[in-house]
């Protein structure tokens, strides 16, 4: 009699693929980065931590992109990774632009910036979801991308803040200068998704 292997195939790997691991590492930043700047601004902490937060914010970035470039070059793509991906990258950047409003760096009128990207992240956030359940795919565009790009560099020049502005004068004016203009390419991107999807959900209810 023929010996059949009956072993059942291994699950969950998918959410150990190196794509996945990448994410992983970008969420595991988040406290690294949120720690460095609270403790250099509020507990009165040497400079040098920014340069660690910047450092452990840069580490994070880059993930951001080779998790993308190694799902698609080596056929690694997850639901898992699609669904975690987008939510790590809001959660890196909502978490530091919330602890930059409360060190002060973003400050005033810059406010109204952080504010407008974290309602477009909000905005697209719902909206994808709703569609999801319609079986609808709102695909990221390359304004979005580079969007996403600046808004990085921007935050960049932020968390380096004084310690930076003793390298490179006006680091933090540049930081904010990049901050408003990926705020108003944040709100042509919000309104380009959902007039993308407010078809779908007219029809949705038309029915």
């Amino acid at each position: 009699m023929n010996n059949v292997s009956t072993r059942a195939p291994v699950r969950g790997t998918k959410s150990l693929t190196l794509p996945n691991i990448l994410t992983y590492a970008r969420i595991a930043a988040i406290p690294v980065v949120v720690g460095c700047i609270y403790a250099q601004s509020i507990l009165g902490g040497p400079l040098a931590l920014r340069w660690v937060a910047l450092a452990v914010f840069i580490a994070a970035a880059i993930t951001d992109f080779l998790d993308g470039y190694y799902a698609r070059i080596w056929d690694q793509h997850s639901a898992f990774g699609r669904m975690l991906d987008p939510i790590a990258d809001k959660l890196l950047v909502a978490s530091c632009l919330l602890m930059l409003a409360a060190d002060g760096i973003i400050h005033g009128w810059t406010l109204w910036a952080a504010i407008v990207i974290l309602c477009r992240e909000i905005l697209v956030s719902g909206l994808r979801e709703y569609l999801a359940a319609l079986r609808v795919s709102v695909p990221v565009t390359k304004l979005a991308k580079w969007k996403t790009t600046v808004q990085l560099v921007a935050i960049g020049f932020l968390l380096a803040g004084d310690a930076g502005d003793e390298v490179l004068p006006y680091t933090t004016q540049i930081g904010l200068a990049l901050l408003w203009i990926s705020a108003l390419v944040t709100m042509y991107t919000g309104y380009d998704y959902f007039r993308a999807g407010i078809h779908h959900l007219i029809e949705e209810d038309s029915r």
